[in-house]
């Protein structure tokens, strides 16, 4: 038995809430069960109960045995001195605050509801309720992803308000940043992020029109432009890159920051800094211009962009490869683009302007957008439950994430509504 169990039990009532007796036979009637509490001090707060003629308010404390009132301390804790009931699994000891009546609420809960638990938490499928997940209703289902969607994106947000405060409230710092932390796609995004906190905004604004000078501060500050170079777009990125990086006192980042290992080539940094500089090149008041943008097809060609003329026959610097081919910037990767970076900056710039028409329009690119393929998303669909866009896929993952693997299922609507039902 696991206190937090006990804690749903009562949470939830799934108990028989008619014949409760405390350990002295007195009668339990449960006006109300308490507001669960996550902090520190009792497990439910605010309780109101009726034992035998005599009506009680205040918390409730509740332990799989008796014994554990004492060995967690709470006999000097004056947090614990306001307890209307002791709630246990297992009465084991006479102990716990003086005239509280003591619930031991094992024979009152179904063997049912404890099974179904075990089966969740012992389960060694990725999805602890895959035998199970067919027999919840839809609503159940879909109304918890739109849940977990606003979790993903609070966690998120979270994070970016702590970058928009670092750049001083600059929105356009904070879309630089993020835009390069998305183009270094998981494995590079931390190299990324050093990449472009290393070089200011307003340096690269400077050399924007330049493509060879916006490259070779890319490069520069990644760290991949400190050896001696072979060829004359190399050494002309060194050459412009040795003169800004004295102009601009820069400084840049280890070139060991970033990973090629079990990466596709398309996918190496070389070309997704090419791709970011050409991004770069292009744009002006991108900010401004993704803000003012309202749907998918009209996002979509500000990022359709392709790494620069050597990188058609390189993927690294130096030998150049046999197949000559562009290196566009994606379909999927543009779609990633949307679903991480620009879909959430305009949920946060609206928020911040109180503008909640525009949250919904930033939410709602998700919905255009289609479900992402990856490894957590094939674990769904393989339990019939494939995603029907980006929306439902980020909450797929959240849900994966925060709850599957970690196996949460009390915390999880679905899970619960199996032990419950």
């Amino acid at each position: 038995m696991q206190e937090r169990l006990l804690h749903t039990i009562w949470q939830y009532s799934l108990y028989q809430p008619s014949a409760l007796k405390t350990t002295d036979g007195d009668s339990i009637t449960v006006i109300h069960p308490g507001r669960y509490n996550t902090d520190a001090g009792p497990d439910f707060l605010e309780a109101k109960i009726k034992v035998g003629d005599t009506t009680l308010a205040g918390h409730i404390e509740i332990h799989v045995h008796s014994s554990d009132w004492d060995k967690h301390g709470h006999e000097t804790d004056e947090a614990y001195k306001n307890i209307i009931l002791h709630i246990v699994y297992e009465h084991d000891a006479d102990t716990g605050p003086a005239n509280t009546p003591v619930l031991c609420i094992a024979p009152y809960v179904s063997l049912d509801t404890i099974s179904k638990y075990e089966y969740l938490a012992y389960a060694k499928n990725d999805l602890p309720c895959a035998n199970n997940l067919s027999d919840v209703k839809d609503i159940i289902k879909y109304s918890w992803l739109t849940r977990l969607l606003a979790e993903r994106w609070e966690e998120k947000l979270g994070t970016w308000q702590e970058l928009l405060d670092e750049s001083a409230g600059d929105w356009s710092s904070l879309l630089y940043w993020r835009l390069a932390a998305n183009f270094g796609f998981k494995v590079n995004a931390e190299a990324f992020l050093a990449l472009a906190k290393s070089l200011p905004i307003n340096v690269l604004a400077k050399h924007r029109e330049n493509l060879l000078q916006v490259e070779a501060l890319l490069f520069g500050q990644a760290g991949m432009l400190e050896n001696e170079m072979e060829g004359v777009y190399p050494n002309a990125l060194k050459t412009e890159y040795d003169y800004l990086r004295k102009k601009y006192k820069l400084k840049p980042i280890p070139a060991h920051s970033w990973k090629f290992m079990r990466l596709r080539p398309a996918n190496f940094p070389t070309i997704r800094i090419a791709q970011f500089a050409a991004l770069v090149h292009k744009s002006l008041h991108l900010f401004s211009v993704i803000i003012e943008k309202s749907n998918v097809k009209e996002i979509q060609p500000l990022f359709d962009v392709r790494a620069g003329h050597y990188w058609e026959t390189h993927y690294n610097f130096g030998e150049a490869t046999e197949k000559d081919s562009k290196k566009n910037l994606g379909k999927s990767s543009i779609q990633n683009i949307i679903i991480n970076t620009v879909a959430p900056i305009k949920f946060l710039y609206a928020g911040q302007q109180s503008t909640e028409p525009q949250q919904e329009i930033a939410l709602k690119l998700l919905d255009e957008l289609p479900a992402e393929k990856n490894r957590i998303i094939d674990i769904w669909a393989g339990n019939n439950w494939a995603p029907e866009n980006a929306s439902q896929s980020q909450a797929q993952i959240q849900l994966y994430n925060n709850y599957c693997s970690k196996k949460r299922c009390l915390d999880c609507a679905i899970g619960l509504n199996i032990i419950k039902s």
